[in-house]
């Protein structure tokens, strides 16, 4: 049994006994290229204070461990070695203690991953940690607030690239084989910001400087790595270039140079994250090295990261949170910081966009679901703490502090942050300590605000009511419904947002002839400055996005919309609307299939490709989730024929072709309608001009012909002896288990549950697979997962059992015909299991309740008539 699900409670008690001094880390990874070798040597040196006489524990989830040394003398390993933790007793004031041990490389993306590129056969390692996985390659003292200097040693093979947080400082050849990589001392960190990264791995060096304010110099050595097969399709200089313009940027934002030294970035492979804010040696899903098409959206998405994990150099690394439960502090800022450095410091001016039509739409998703909890969370141990790195931490976070600079004020907004990192530097801090900063710097006190956004749940939906005569308006009232999804309680906030009137203009284009800025407060505010004015043709309610709200349109200005979105000139407000419709449709308010309609009507002249690909994406997932079972198969129909018709329409090798050819091999993989011209395109015989038909999108439509038995294993196997890549791995194990047969879904559902072979992302694809099909397929596997869930969740790591009880809860349900939704087989099942399993992990009932909620929307959905 394992023990290592530290508390809240416990880390106080910690922390209040002890302060960490170093850390000095030897791995030894030199077999690491052996497969029968399953571990490495890892020696762990730490220096701490503590209370005389106290006793307190390390950390290490461990293969074995070998020797304790405690200020000089051998404790009894069998003695002291509980399960995943070291007791260490009778301390003294100033203590050392060195543990040496053998950790395990990992298959899931925790601790240190091991992955053999099928393309070469060659090994890399990398390291990923958060919130609490460094334990996993070297004892430590596992919590946030318990930080310290770090000195790490690499011993690998001789030929490899090896990196750290500190700058390299020497290389020692061991034997022929084999060196030592001694890596310079850091500042002061938390230990899940360590990082290792080592193997074949392809390197590029550039330097950025800048000249602070009082002349010194400041010199930052750059390197960018990626797997070696990957050299090729690696855009090394632009990605420098982005790196230096976020340098740049955020140097003269914060005024407090970058603290770090060095700053390499590494895009590795099976990587759990889109990346990690190492101090030093940041680590991102190689997902962003570009092998296939990609479209600007996607190149902007990956900068939009790149600045996020840049701004944490300074929110999170250089001040971190005591605890999990401010885990805020670090994300909300940084998600916020990213998407101000793209719109400053790039080319791109669509950032606030596509932040508004993407990052917030995943806000509105994860507030509405029963497990909502306040951007202050309550995190009372570390598996709740994996569980938070969602919707609300990120997005909601990013998109209230968006209102917080709206309130107070940008500069007012940068000067209490530039205060924050010199109070507390290398420090720890909670929510009190950034509100005294902003406080100070706004002159404003926060702590109502703090009070209503920030440890509230739920999310305000705002309603315009127009009281009009001959169509000139009277009242003009804004509505607002905000309850609390955990107290069931109003929680009604003040909102500072505009309200934008348009009119057509003289070409017929609807454009903004007029907006009123306002402050909402409570269940009802009257806008006086709209009354005797003509009634517009759209009132949009927060315009702009300044606030974070969900809108319904007015009657008269849903007309508009549906008739006209093609018409809105302004990008953000045209996502906005796109949101509207979208949001009515979720909510059940009008049928889904209505929205469908609107993508086909008004997708084809969208000139945003990030707001494409979200509109189209947000149709397929309509078709498939709500659109009632007895007209899914015509609305499928029709708009199969409508993408297929825009993809022969747009412009060749455009954006928008991609975008339309992507929904053609997703959404056919439930209706075989355009499926001859999907095999035509994958064997030439129909060729579209500008469509690159490349490893990515092949892959796609071999899946849909798969998923619809129109492949054979033969077809898959010859594509893959042709695309021997980790991501053609990736397709042929969705396409495989994809396949409408019993044998293969009894087969997938094997390797997933009862099998560890399978390492995370190639699990993730065979789920995938498993639960594209004939609904009739997949209820011989309702109950046994309901049985299984106990089991997989104390046997698998929190990472790898995660995306088995999401991935295979069978979520892909129709409603019948006279049935409530809330009489659902499965729903029932699944209201049986909470209930008779009161006392199961509580990360494992969140995200049990999270798929109840979206198998419950979808049904409501699907019963929808308006």
């Amino acid at each position: 049994m394992s023990n290592h699900n530290l508390s809240r409670d416990e880390a106080a008690t910690r922390s209040a006994l002890i302060t960490t001094h170093s850390y000095d880390v030897t791995l030894d990874v030199r077999d690491a290229e052996d497969p029968a070798v399953a571990g490495y040597p890892s020696t762990s040196t730490v220096t701490f204070s503590a209370t005389p006489g106290s006793a307190t524990f390390l950390d290490f989830i461990s293969g074995s461990v070998q020797s304790v040394m405690l200020n000089g003398r051998a404790l009894d390993v069998g003695s002291v070695v509980d399960r995943d933790r070291i007791v260490l007793e009778g301390l003294a004031a100033d203590n050392t203690v060195t543990v040496t041990g053998t950790a395990l490389y990992s298959r899931s993306g925790e601790g240190m991953h091991r992955f053999v590129d099928p393309a070469d056969g060659q090994c890399y390692l990398y390291t990923q940690y958060e919130p609490a996985d460094s334990r996993r390659v070297f004892a430590n003292f596992e919590q946030p607030d318990l930080k310290a200097e770090f000195t790490f040693h690499v011993i690998a093979p001789s030929g490899w690239e090896v990196a750290s947080n500190g700058v390299e400082s020497t290389r020692t050849p061991l034997t022929d084989q084999a060196a030592q990589w001694d890596f310079a001392t850091t500042k002061r960190m938390s230990t899940y910001i360590t990082t290792v990264l080592a193997g074949p791995y392809f390197k590029a060096t550039d330097h950025w400087g800048a000249t602070l304010d009082d002349g010194t110099r400041l010199d930052v050595p750059l390197a960018l790595f990626c797997r070696a097969s990957l050299s090729g399709s690696f855009d090394a200089d632009e990605l420098f270039r982005l790196t230096k313009s976020g340098l740049a940027f955020f140097n003269e934002l914060f005024d407090y140079p970058y603290p770090w030294g060095k700053y390499d970035q590494a895009f590795v492979p099976e990587y759990n994250l889109g990346a990690m804010e190492n101090p030093g040696l940041v680590t991102f899903t190689e997902k962003y090295v570009y092998a296939s098409r990609a479209t600007d959206a996607q190149y902007q998405a990956r900068a939009n990261t790149l600045m996020h994990e840049m701004a944490h150099m300074w929110f999170g690394d250089l001040v971190t949170m005591n605890w999990w439960d401010d885990l805020w502090l670090k994300e909300s800022f940084a998600d916020y910081m990213g998407t101000l450095g793209v719109d400053r410091a790039t080319g791109w001016d669509t950032a606030w966009v596509n932040f508004a039509n993407k990052r917030k739409a995943w806000a509105y998703l994860q507030d509405q679901l029963p497990t909502t909890h306040p951007i202050v969370a309550d995190i009372p141990d570390l598996e709740a703490a994996k569980q938070n790195f969602d919707g609300i931490t990120y997005a909601k976070g990013a998109s209230v502090l968006k209102q917080l600079v709206a309130y107070v004020g940008f500069d007012a907004f940068i000067a209490g942050s530039r205060q924050y990192f010199r109070d507390h530097e290398f420090g720890n801090t909670s929510l009190q300590d950034l509100l005294q900063a902003l406080g100070t710097a706004s002159g404003r006190d926060l702590g109502e605000w703090a009070r209503q956004w920030l440890q509230t749940s739920g999310i305000s939906t705002i309603s315009a009511e127009l009281v009009e005569d001959g169509g000139v308006l009277g009242a003009v009232t804004l509505s607002q419904d905000a309850i609390d999804p955990i107290t069931g309680h109003q929680e009604l906030r003040p909102h500072r947002l505009r309200l934008g009137l348009y009119e057509p203009d003289a070409t017929g284009k609807l454009v903004r002839s007029e907006s009123v800025e306002i402050d909402v407060a409570g269940p009802s505010t009257l806008v006086p400055e709209l009354s005797g004015k003509p009634r517009p043709a759209l009132l949009l309610v927060n315009d702009d996005d300044l606030s974070y709200a969900k809108v319904r349109l007015d009657p008269g200005s849903e007309n508009t919309v549906r008739a006209s979105l093609d018409k809105i000139t302004d990008p953000m407000a045209r996502a906005l609307c796109w949101t509207a419709l979208w949001d009515s449709a979720r909510d059940g308010v009008t049928p889904a299939a209505r929205y469908v309609a609107a993508v086909e009507q008004f997708a084809p002249s969208e000139t945003g490709i990030g707001v494409l690909l979200n509109v189209l994406g947000n149709a397929s997932g309509a078709i498939e989730r709500y659109v009632p079972f007895t007209t899914r198969g015509r609305v499928r129909k029709d708009f199969l024929a409508a993408v297929t018709a825009n993809i022969k329409a747009a412009v060749p090798g455009s954006d928008q072709q991609l975008a339309w050819a992507r929904t053609l091999a997703e959404v056919s993989r439930h209706g075989d309608s355009e499926l001859p011209f999907l095999r035509g395109i994958l064997e030439g015989g129909t060729v579209i001009q500008g469509l690159a038909v490349d490893a990515e999108l092949r892959w796609s439509l071999w899946q849909a012909l798969s998923a619809q038995g129109q492949a054979t294993r033969a077809e898959l196997d010859r594509e893959l002896q042709a695309d021997k890549t980790a991501s053609g791995r990736e397709g042929h194990a969705l396409a495989s288990a994809a396949i409408p047969e019993a044998s293969v879904k009894a087969a997938a559902w094997d390797s997933a549950v009862n099998s560890t072979e399978l390492s995370n992302e190639i699990l993730s694809a065979t789920i995938a697979g498993f639960a594209t099909g004939p609904g009739f397929m997949l209820e011989p596997y309702v109950e046994p997962y309901f049985e299984c869930l106990e089991q997989v969740w104390a046997e698998r790591s929190i990472e790898i059992a995660g995306r088995i009880v999401r991935g295979l809860y069978p979520g892909a349900q129709d409603l019948a015909d006279g049935m409530q939704p809330s009489e659902h087989p499965v729903l029932k099942r699944t209201d049986q299991w909470l209930q008779s399993h009161p006392d199961a992990p509580r990360a494992l009932r969140r995200i049990i309740i999270e798929q109840r909620s979206h198998l419950l929307r979808a049904l409501t959905a699907q019963a929808a008539t308006g």
